[in-house]
């Protein structure tokens, strides 16, 4: 586990702390506080994970995840992303997920509940990289996943889903037709994370849609059952 952690806060009081109890548990940490400078600390590409508050001075929390997102460098790319803000919105935690952050925790919180969100990002991450231990290829009309790389590709060309979207795409997609509950999909990609809200997976699900489908609004193969959940059109391999 890469424990490199990068505190971005503009409160230094509030990194300070954050900063203590990583160190106390193994981790390395290291704190900014402003998007500027986290941005250069960023690209130098030590940090395994980057704690981003959601209002920062130079470049705000939102932005500075989306230019990570979008950076050519696959390592800055792949960077898990916790966002801290203030604000108890529904509307940031979800922008804050779809611009690709990875989790997301709502100040004030205990140090504790931190820590160990740090730590569930973490494993899941190098469990994705890690990948399954057999390698399968499953081609699904003009899909091709190949499990042991992670990757998915679309009529020849690799979708650039995150490790969370590919094990939530490959769950689904190894079950066609068969309707799977959030919970039930919960408990199958993010295991025994208590700290992962249900509506974690909608948007999860709308991301996916957003790079696999031709038309995210009209989807062929990530098909919603309102209500009860979401499933993999069996018609999928035929089209």
């Amino acid at each position: 586990m890469d424990k490199a952690v990068l505190i971005v806060e503009d409160e230094k009081d509030i990194s300070d702390i954050i900063e203590y109890n990583l160190k106390k548990q193994g981790f390395m940490a290291e704190s900014v506080h402003d998007g500027l400078q986290a941005l250069k600390k960023i690209r130098e590409g030590k940090f395994g994970l980057v704690i981003l508050d959601l209002m920062l001075p130079g470049i705000d929390g939102m932005e500075l995840c989306k230019i990570m997102r979008s950076d050519p460098e696959k390592t800055i790319r792949e960077t898990p992303v916790i966002m801290l803000t203030a604000r108890s919105e529904e509307i940031d935690k979800v922008l804050g997920l779809e611009l690709g952050a990875d989790d997301y925790i709502t100040k004030p919180f205990s140090t504790r509940e931190l820590v160990a969100r740090v730590k569930s990002v973490l494993r899941r991450y190098e469990s994705a990289k890690a990948g399954p231990v057999a390698e399968k290829i499953i081609k699904i009309g003009d899909l091709v996943i190949d499990t042991g790389k992670y990757l998915v590709k679309k009529g020849g060309n690799r979708l650039d889903l995150s490790a969370v979207e590919f094990k939530l795409f490959l769950y689904l997609a190894q079950r066609p037709g068969r309707i799977i509950s959030r919970d039930l999909l919960l408990d199958a990609v993010w295991g025994n994370e208590s700290y992962v809200e249900p509506r974690t997976v909608d948007v999860h699900i709308r991301r996916m849609r957003e790079k696999i489908e031709d038309d995210p609004s009209a989807p062929r193969y990530i098909m919603t059952k309102r209500g009860v959940g979401y499933y993999f059109s069996e018609g999928a391999a035929d089209s």
